[in-house]
């Protein structure tokens, strides 16, 4: 099949592509900044219709995974560009669709498990979860993450699509060997800092790089699936855990804690926000499990030997 990836060149995009050609599907990427690669790479800019739109005709699957890092500080200039790289390029992949003579069937938004609210008491399933941005005495920046995941999906619903199925993939933490966020964590671990962040009672929701790779092809394949589905392992885990749990997987034994005032310097010195640590996301994939879907990887511990296990075998060997 021929599978198109707006954003495709980004750390998800990285996963994927390569998955599915090696599989022998058709890839094409969809970039703002085109570069060689072993698939072809057509370029677009987010925002106008344009040649790139002709790769949609008689394409079977669209993967949009466009949009700007969040790994950044959320001052004025950064959010306009998250916002509209998300909203804009959705928008106009989704006209594009509408106006294909020989439209995909199915197409794969991207979103996020950001969109929930911030809790402890129970997870988040589709049907059962709490949407944020309601919370009392959340960050400003924790309010402008859920306002752009509501107004990414808004963008994807609002274009009429009388032939092609939409999916909206909220998805979890992507960990694999070379994902930023998996090597972030891992080097805390290395460096002797990988203990409890803030209270460490935060839920971490995520998801191992094969089975989010199984779950987009499940998702191709299950026509009854489409709306918001969330993206993530069954068990998500209370900060302190999921460290605790990760650096036994390395063979660490030095664990120093960081508070949150700790990590609001650090977030401070390294251009980003803490959020993305100290957020509490505790995900479920309700309509994944109960369409039948099966994860190679739905505990923790396990997906953290795998990972460490392949960091070692080929990150590590090149610093």
């Amino acid at each position: 099949m021929k599978v198109v990836i707006p954003g495709g060149s980004g750390q998800v995009g990285r996963i994927l592509a390569p998955a599915l050609r090696a599989e022998g599907h058709e890839v094409v990427v969809l970039s703002r900044s085109p570069a060689p690669a072993p698939w072809r790479v057509v370029e677009w800019d987010g925002e106008t219709q344009g040649p790139w739109a002709a790769e949609l005709e008689g394409a079977d699957i669209v993967v949009n995974l466009a949009g700007a890092s969040v790994n950044c500080r959320y001052g004025a200039a950064n959010r306009r560009e998250i916002m509209d790289s998300r909203v804009g390029s959705t928008r106009v992949l989704g006209q594009a669709i509408a106006a294909a003579a020989r439209p995909p069937r199915v197409w794969l938004q991207a979103s996020t498990a950001t969109i929930y609210a911030h809790r402890y008491d129970a997870a988040n399933g589709e049907s059962t979860g709490i949407l944020g941005g309601h919370e009392v005495r959340i960050p400003d920046t924790w309010r402008f993450s859920i306002d752009v995941a509501t107004a990414w999906e808004r963008a994807a619903r609002e274009v009429v699509l009388p032939a092609t199925r939409r999916v909206l993939m909220r998805t979890a933490i992507v960990l694999a060997p070379s994902a930023e966020a998996f090597d972030i964590l891992l080097r805390l671990v290395r460096w002797g800092l990988g203990g409890r962040q803030g209270d460490g009672r935060q839920f971490v929701s995520w998801i191992h790089d094969r089975d989010l790779v199984r779950a987009i092809h499940w998702l191709i394949e299950h026509e009854e699936l489409e709306g918001p589905v969330n993206v993530a392992a069954p068990e998500s885990l209370p900060n302190a855990e999921f460290m605790g749990t990760l650096r036994a997987a390395w063979g660490a034994r030095l664990a120093l804690p960081a508070t949150a005032a700790m990590l609001t310097v650090g977030a401070l010195a390294i251009r980003t926000e803490t959020e993305l640590v100290l957020k509490s996301r505790r995900v479920v994939p309700e309509r994944l499990l109960e369409s039948g879907f099966t994860f190679d990887f739905p505990e923790w511990g396990p997906a953290a030997v795998d990972l460490c296990r392949r960091w070692r075998a080929t990150e590590g060997k090149r610093r």
